[in-house]
């Protein structure tokens, strides 16, 4: 009885901390874009794209939708595709289509792409470089936005969680959760903080100071990295760039996971490699989620009164702050009971993608294997 005690006392204190003490990631609130006048600044768009010819073709014509007074370029950079990812961006004046070169040594498929748009967008000098997806449409006034907030914060990279796809059975029982456990991760009030080291971006929209790209010393310093979008930000916060994360429910992606295997192996693709391919972390990070997320409704099990009025307050913290991940998506708070069953999903993708990198087949993605250790 005294073990259900402990479990319950450390998972009722586990949740009275992430919700009083983690920069209250959970809130999920989006932060007005300052009013900035300032010069128009001129703004390289860079996409990597392979095999996207679903979505590539929505995303470049919000980009050249924007209403934004500066100069603006796409760049387009087809990373060895075998779909009609070309055909599918179409023509325009302000639009450049990049083959990539064969993948180095040494390089991710999609730095080495992003690398490709870089090199082409130097001869246009930018200010700012906007790094994004081909799944990503963006709102008319995203690009003035990112500007303003950039240009009124001295900010040297301004990044959105974008609103994710959220239409198939699979979409709405787990994207939300993992934009809540991204921000638990990467909690941005201690991002946009100068006085912690806490760093962290999302790659569907990261608008970069082409000065702080260079100051880090090109994009070739993150060249290996599979987790690319938060190696960027620790590389400009670490070098004193200022950065923020923040929110936006207008700019989103398009991309569907229609099934729950989509969606792991979407996990299993980086969950071994943010906790640095450590066996020990995986364990402890295992056993962690089992006490925060699963210990909870089980103690309810136990009998035992200690236990289970532990269980039953961390559960409640739980789906409390669950709530506004929920609202955000446009889902019935219902769902937030159901979080240690989320959480258990993720669990095991998190196991799947250890495996994977254990048999050489880790950090998979449309064909290509990255690690093989």
């Amino acid at each position: 009885m005294l073990v259900f005690e402990l479990a319950g006392v450390v998972s009722l204190a586990a949740w009275i901390y992430l919700i009083f003490g983690r920069g209250g990631f959970w809130r999920m609130r989006e932060s007005p874009v300052p009013k900035f006048d300032s010069p128009a600044k001129s703004v390289a768009v860079v996409i990597p794209a392979r095999n996207e010819e679903p979505s590539v073709g929505h995303a470049i014509r919000s980009l050249l939708q924007q209403d934004y007074p500066g100069p603006l370029h796409v760049f387009l950079v087809d990373d060895h595709s075998t779909d009609r990812t070309i055909a599918a961006a179409g023509t325009h004046e302000r639009l450049t289509i990049i083959k990539a070169r064969p993948l180095p040594d040494g390089w991710t498929g999609k730095l080495w792409a992003i690398s490709e748009g870089l090199e082409q967008a130097a001869s246009m000098q930018p200010d700012y470089i906007l790094l994004t997806d081909a799944d990503i449409v963006h709102a008319p006034d995203n690009i003035a936005g990112l500007v303003a907030r950039a240009e009124a914060g001295k900010l040297d990279l301004v990044s959105y969680m974008v609103k994710l796809q959220c239409r198939t059975l699979a979409d709405r029982a787990l994207i939300p959760a993992f934009v809540f456990f991204f921000f638990k991760l990467y909690p941005p009030a201690w991002i946009g903080s100068r006085d912690r080291d806490s760093a962290g971006a999302a790659g569907g929209c990261i608008l970069l100071r082409a000065a702080a790209l260079e100051r880090i010393g090109g994009i070739a310093t993150i060249k290996g990295e599979l987790i690319d979008d938060c190696a960027l930000a620790r590389a400009v916060k670490r070098t004193g760039g200022a950065i923020w994360l923040g929110l936006t429910r207008e700019t989103r992606s398009i991309r569907d996971y229609t099934t729950f295997a989509e969606i792991r192996n979407m996990i299993a693709r980086t969950a071994f490699t943010q906790l640095h391919y450590s066996t020990p972390l995986l364990i402890g990070t295992i056993l962690a989620m089992a006490v925060i997320y699963l210990a909870p409704p089980l103690l309810l099990l136990t009998g035992d009164p200690i236990a289970a009025g532990c269980g039953a307050a961390a559960w409640l913290l739980m789906s409390i702050s669950y709530v506004p991940t929920l609202r955000l998506y446009g889902r019935s708070i219902a769902w937030a009971p159901l979080l240690p069953r989320v959480a258990l999903f993720y669990m095991v993708a998190t196991v799947d993608s250890a495996l994977r990198c254990w048999t050489g087949r880790g950090g998979q993605w449309k064909g290509r294997i990255q690690i093989s250790r």
